[in-house]
């Protein structure tokens, strides 16, 4: 079994969670950022700080081939956990039983509530008191697996979504490296 401490961070963006994983690393390493997009400006910041990543465009690509490249690039760098942050692809049945236990992710709401996109309009549209974020394993079924961690973050009077999405933000660069170092002690103890 891979060393649950070598993590690879999966993006398709800018990071801003990866690097609040890598900064503040408590019993773990990332050992690799990976993306479905190799123009992720996360992939430029990785890069300069000299940690190994890995892309290769979902378009055109089947989805079991993408994950068959991906499971190879896993391998290469000994990964044993998979965190997800900001990783807008929908990773099939097969991969995430092979991994089962061993991919988390951070959702922008409460969960079970708000589980897919727009979850602060949702939150805001619901008259929730609070919205915040959750950090919870991958199953196959979208954002329905336990809760590792959350943070609850107020919904203010004029808040719109992208206020709160801010805030929210926020919460979860302390909310995810707390939650998975913890994980990942839990896991080799």
């Amino acid at each position: 079994m891979p060393d649950a401490r070598r993590v690879a961070v999966l993006i398709s963006g800018r990071g801003s969670n990866m690097r609040a994983l890598v900064e503040q690393a408590d019993g773990y390493d990332v050992v690799l950022v990976a993306s479905n997009k190799p123009q992720a400006a996360g992939l430029a910041w990785a890069e300069g700080r000299g940690l190994a990543t890995w892309a290769l465009d979902t378009r055109g690509v089947a989805k079991p081939e993408w994950e068959a490249f991906l499971d190879e690039a896993l391998a290469d760098h000994g990964v044993g956990m998979i965190a997800l942050a900001g990783f807008m692809r929908l990773l099939s049945g097969d991969f995430t039983r092979r991994w089962a236990g061993r991919i988390v992710n951070i959702h922008p709401s409460l969960l079970p509530k708000y589980r897919g996109l727009d979850t602060h309009n949702r939150a805001i549209e619901a008259g929730d008191a609070a919205g915040g974020c959750s950090v919870h394993l991958v199953t196959e079924e979208l954002d329905a697996g336990d809760v590792i961690a959350q943070a609850e973050v107020p919904i203010l009077p004029g808040d719109d979504a992208d206020a709160l999405a801010s805030r929210v933000l926020a919460a979860e660069h302390q909310l995810y490296p707390r939650a998975l170092s913890a994980f990942v002690k839990a896991s080799i103890a």
